[in-house]
């Protein structure tokens, strides 16, 4: 039994160790990290599009879109939006249905550490992660992976492919209405069509286009750092 249990704890902290040596090897800008969604698909052998695109290749409308979407104070946070994360905990104890509190980082990590799925379990290894996540990544590295690793269709990864797939074009010459309604897309993938959008869906993406528009200081450390 002592070996037993010796071995499980063992397999436990190499389990837990992967993020802690991964993580700053992915602020390597020549890595191109993969989700564990991606790595399902292909050794599932299901079909999968996926294009990495540098941060710089993307419209800066792009990048504002999704940050104006999916975490708004992406940029004064440091891995959790704790003003968020009181917000949904009040409303769990008060028994009220509880929104999402997930930032960029959390479901950059959830991507590429964890699963899918609503559990306290994975909700408590993402806090940590995303904190680590943040400490040692830059924003725009962080905005970088997740833009290139989060699914956007069935089988459709990062937003190289998912510009492609829905308006035929590179996420470089994206404009400011399609990629509110990519942005929009993202909660929902599997349910959300960018391209054939419903009304709720138009709704939420006039109203992303225009707080992208207005986002002035709040996306600062999501623009690139002038050469002197």
């Amino acid at each position: 039994m002592r070996r037993l249990f010796a071995r499980a704890l063992l397999a436990i902290l190499l389990i837990a160790a992967i993020p802690l040596v991964l993580v700053p090897v992915y602020a390597v800008p020549a890595v191109h990290p993969v989700s564990t969604l991606m790595l399902a698909d292909h050794f599932s052998f299901r079909p999968m599009l996926r294009e990495w695109v540098a941060i710089d290749d993307v419209a800066p409308v792009m990048v504002y879109s999704v940050m104006m979407s999916e975490d708004g104070q992406f940029c004064r946070h440091r891995g959790i939006d704790w003003g968020e994360m009181r917000a949904v905990v009040k409303e769990a104890l008060a028994g009220e249905e509880t929104r999402g509190a997930s930032t960029i980082p959390m479901q950059m990590v959830k991507n590429l550490f964890l699963w899918n799925g609503r559990s306290y379990l994975r909700k408590g290894l993402e806090a940590p992660l995303a904190l680590y996540a943040d400490a040692v990544l830059s924003k725009r590295r962080i905005m970088e992976i997740y833009l290139n690793i989060v699914e956007w269709d069935t089988g459709v990864y990062g937003i190289g492919a998912a510009s492609q797939h829905y308006f035929g074009r590179p996420a470089s010459e994206l404009n400011a209405r399609q990629a509110a309604l990519l942005a929009v897309t993202l909660p929902a993938p599997g349910t959300r069509s960018p391209a054939d959008p419903s009304k709720s869906l138009d709704r939420l993406a006039r109203r992303v286009e225009r707080l992208a528009s207005r986002s002035g200081d709040y996306v600062g450390c999501l623009k690139p750092a002038k050469v002197s």
